[in-house]
């Protein structure tokens, strides 16, 4: 058995199919538009076996239906949301090993762990396993969703979940935000470093038309400034922003997304 891969397969304007495939078989993250997918399939010969949706959104589910006409595939995604396609519903389960809280693709031998992330919906899911977090809109590179159904304080718990994830672990979101939301760090956090290098990275794979993703754990911590509510000189640039002190996390966290929602 090969070893699968993960390939980006460019949708809309700025969204991000992934594909874990090797050399016949096929599973897709989040495919909100099939024609793309379909024509990659063609292309590499590769037969699908599973789709997985971390939510609702159209962007992220829309093509479900139009793939599911051509194979007969598993479709995983979130029990606390409404997507009529989805066959196998997951949710998290904490210390047993129950089968709505898997994701397992036998053609990979891979099991894709479930964490329930809600904030930029109120039943977003993301996929952890062998190294690699699909985790859809929750978590940028660099960045992280607004808040269209869930509060502040799930966003932080959901994000600090993640962040708490093994340094080396690949981070596939749905969209290419990282140049727009790497500016408005250097806005937060201007003497971060690591943030300077990173933007020098990203407006060269940009320039080039690469994708800027996977990021890292490792990376987001360092330079994302939602998942560094508590640095100080973020914490003084939020409160300037909200114009009152701010100290903890929440209160950090909700002047940076109303300030990048404004940016």
């Amino acid at each position: 058995m090969t070893t699968p891969y993960i390939v980006a397969i460019h949708a809309f304007t700025d969204n991000y199919i992934w594909v874990i495939r090797d050399h016949c078989h096929a599973a897709v993250v989040d495919p909100g538009d099939a024609s793309p997918v379909l024509d990659y399939l063609k292309q590499e010969k590769l037969k699908l076996i599973a789709i997985l949706n971390t939510h609702h959104h159209n962007d992220h589910v829309g093509g479900n239906a139009a793939l599911l006409r051509e194979f007969t595939v598993p479709v995983f995604g979130p029990a606390n949301e409404s997507i009529p396609t989805v066959t196998h519903p997951l949710k998290e389960c904490n210390g047993n090993a129950s089968e709505e809280g898997i994701a397992y693709i036998p053609e990979f031998s891979l099991s894709l762990r479930v964490l329930d992330i809600p904030g930029h919906t109120a039943g977003h899911i993301a996929y952890y396993g062998a190294n690699l977090l699909f985790c859809g809109d929750t978590l940028f590179a660099c960045g992280c969703g607004r808040l269209f159904e869930g509060t502040a304080p799930q966003m932080v718990n959901s994000l600090q979940k993640l962040a708490d994830l093994p340094k080396e672990t690949g981070v596939y979101c749905g969209h290419e935000y990282t140049l727009n939301n790497i500016r408005f760090a250097r806005t937060v956090e201007p003497g971060n470093q690591a943030l300077i290098e990173r933007e020098t990275v990203v407006e060269a794979l940009r320039k080039q038309n690469i994708p800027t993703l996977p990021s890292s754990i490792a990376i987001e911590r360092a330079i994302n400034p939602f998942l560094r509510c508590n640095q100080p000189e973020i914490i003084r640039n939020a409160s300037v922003y909200a114009g009152k002190p701010l100290s903890d996390p929440v209160s950090v966290f909700t002047a940076l997304r109303d300030w990048k929602n404004h940016f």
